[in-house]
C-alpha cells in the first residue's frame, strides 16, 4: 500500500513538469518569433500541428466572419482573430508556402469540414490540405492564416509584416494600407518569412 501511494504523487509531479515544459516551449517561441523558430522546426515537426491546434480552439473554427477595424471591414475567424494572406502563396495553387517556423508564427485557419460557415464574407471560400494535413480555409484561392503575435480579437499586428502579410477584406481582397503602430507595437521584429 505504501509503494502504491508514493507512485501517485510521483505521476502527478511528472505530469505537471511535462505541462510546464510544453507551455515554456510555446511561450519561448512566441516571445522570440522571427526566423529563429525556423531552424528548430524540422526536429520538432511532430509538435507543430499541436501548436496550431492550440492556437485554433475547437469551438468556432469553422467560421469566417467580418469585423470593423482601423483598416476598415476585415475577415476574422470564429474566435474573432484577424485573418491574413501571404504574398508568397499562389492563389488557386491548392497549397501553402508557409512551412516550418513560418507556420508556427502564422497558424493556418483550419476547418473540420470542407464547408466552413461564412457570415458577411462575399469572396469565394474554399479549402485545401494544409501543411500539417488539416483542412485549411481559403478565400478567393488564397490560403488563410492568423498571426501568433495577435493576442486578442481584432488585433492587426501582422498587417504589412515583411511587406508580404496582409489583412483581408470581406470580398477576399488584400488590404495593403498599414496603420501607424500603436505605442509599443512594431512589426519589424516579427519576421516576414
Amino acid at each position: 500500500m505504501g509503494v502504491r501511494g508514493a507512485a501517485v504523487p510521483a505521476a502527478v509531479v511528472v505530469s505537471v513538469l511535462g505541462l510546464a515544459a510544453c507551455s515554456q516551449g510555446t511561450g519561448g517561441y512566441k516571445a522570440g518569433g522571427g526566423a529563429g523558430g525556423g531552424s528548430s522546426a524540422p526536429p520538432s515537426s511532430g509538435s507543430a500541428p499541436s501548436s496550431k491546434t492550440s492556437s485554433a480552439p475547437a469551438s468556432g473554427v469553422d467560421t469566417l466572419e467580418t469585423k470593423s477595424s482601423s483598416l476598415g471591414r476585415i475577415v476574422v475567424n470564429g474566435q474573432m482573430m484577424t485573418v491574413y494572406v501571404f504574398d508568397k502563396d499562389t492563389p488557386n495553387s491548392g497549397k501553402s508556402s508557409c512551412t516550418g517556423g513560418c507556420a508556427m508564427a502564422w497558424p493556418e485557419v483550419i476547418a473540420s469540414s470542407k464547408s466552413p460557415h461564412v457570415s458577411g464574407v462575399t469572396g469565394k471560400v474554399g479549402t485545401i490540405t494544409g501543411v500539417d494535413g488539416k483542412t485549411q480555409v481559403t478565400l478567393n484561392g488564397w490560403p488563410l492564416y492568423t498571426f501568433a503575435h495577435d493576442s486578442g480579437p481584432g488585433e492587426t499586428k501582422g498587417q504589412g509584416v515583411g511587406g508580404v502579410w496582409w489583412v483581408v477584406g470581406p470580398d477576399g481582397s488584400k488590404i495593403t494600407k498599414t496603420p501607424a503602430p500603436s505605442a509599443g507595437q512594431s512589426s519589424s521584429g516579427y519576421g516576414g518569412y
